[in-house]
């Protein structure tokens, strides 16, 4: 049995089979008000155990933002929202100093981003100038104002959305900003159950606003996500990423393949869906299940195939399908002793 993981902070790695028990109930506890969304509900959480940023990007009223108040509420997490538009200003983001006529001096006044998880709302509605704030505190977890650092206190995660349609008045994300998030996720429009469903439980409710008591803290989610530091990746499955990641780049529809920060995206959240599930170890499958996500919005095409209407999400597929997995061979057995079928 290996013994239990430790971080410099002092986190405690939760085992496998907690980490998915507790996931599964975060899961249960959104699904409660983002109704019929479990396959991307989960890839949301495998991102934020991933300890990454997600971009959640479908058309409006599908839900992306009640989806991220949830989250942060089943999780305990101290939530902000910042709603981007033309006008807004880099220091309305990570905050400014300001004069303080009692002291005689300039004071820092922190900006929204100081929080554990950010909803940077309409992310495609703001200039690039502010755009770019975010990039330091999404991949240093700090912020510079004026030659200051500040560090952002841990959790810290952005899910930003963005409307796809809309392009009078919007600002696309460069692809600097775009591979900072380590998945985009979609929801699509809900069968007609399930916005009956919504109908019903927004009449039971009799309220606009939803409320999730929380199922863990802060401090729980950093042991769920020091427990990815236990899991196990064999070198098969390493060199199966390497490839998928490698592939985009050779693919004749693509301009610009998927950097190595796209392997490292999928090594992560494949290790998320492996601690979900309860597991120890990563499968092909957990690999499956996430490439479209991580790599998509990674690859730039060749402008010929916008006119065939070749979306990146094929590109994957059809790298998924070249590209042989590893065989699982005999099952490695959990920490705790148990194997699965």
């Amino acid at each position: 049995m290996k013994g239990a993981m430790v971080t410099e902070s002092g986190v405690q790695a939760l085992p496998p089979y907690e980490v998915g028990r507790l996931a599964g109930a975060v899961l249960d506890s959104v699904g409660s008000v983002v109704v019929g969304k479990r396959d991307s509900l989960e890839l949301v959480l495998a991102g934020i155990l991933a300890g990454g940023h997600v971009l959640l990007e479908d058309l409006p009223g599908l839900g992306k933002t009640l989806t991220a108040r949830s989250f942060a509420q089943a999780l305990g997490l101290d939530f902000r929202r910042l709603q981007f538009t033309p006008d807004l200003l880099p220091a309305d983001v990570t905050g400014s100093f300001l004069y303080d006529q009692r002291k005689g001096d300039f004071a820092f006044r922190a900006g929204p981003v100081f929080t554990n998880m950010l909803l940077a709302d309409e992310i495609n509605r703001t200039p690039p100038k502010t755009q770019s704030a975010l990039l330091e505190a999404m991949q240093e977890k700090q912020v510079s104002v004026e030659g200051v650092t500040y560090r952002l206190d841990p959790p810290f995660h952005v899910l930003a959305t963005a409307n796809p349609i809309e392009y009078e008045g919007t600002y696309p994300l460069p692809e600097a900003q775009l591979d900072r998030f380590m998945l985009r996720v979609s929801f699509g429009y809900p069968t007609a159950e399930e916005e009956w469903e919504v109908l019903q439980r927004r009449m039971n409710r009799r309220q606009e606003e939803s409320f999730l008591t929380p199922v863990v803290d802060a401090r729980t989610l950093q042991s769920m996500q020091a427990a990815l530091e236990e899991v196990t990746v064999e070198d098969s499955i390493g060199r199966y990423i390497v490839s998928l990641t490698a592939a985009t780049r050779e693919h004749p529809s693509v301009l610009v393949g998927s950097s190595p920060r796209g392997s490292l995206a999928l090594l992560l959240l494949s290790r998320a869906r492996a601690a979900m599930a309860g597991r120890d170890f990563v499968v092909p499958e957990d690999v499956k299940d996430v490439a479209g996500n991580a790599l998509a919005h990674r690859i730039t095409l060749r402008p010929e195939m916008w006119l065939r209407r070749v979306d990146p999400s094929f590109v994957v597929d059809e790298v998924l399908q070249a590209t042989p997995a590893p065989a699982s061979g005999a099952l490695p057995t959990y920490a705790s002793g148990h194997t699965t079928a």
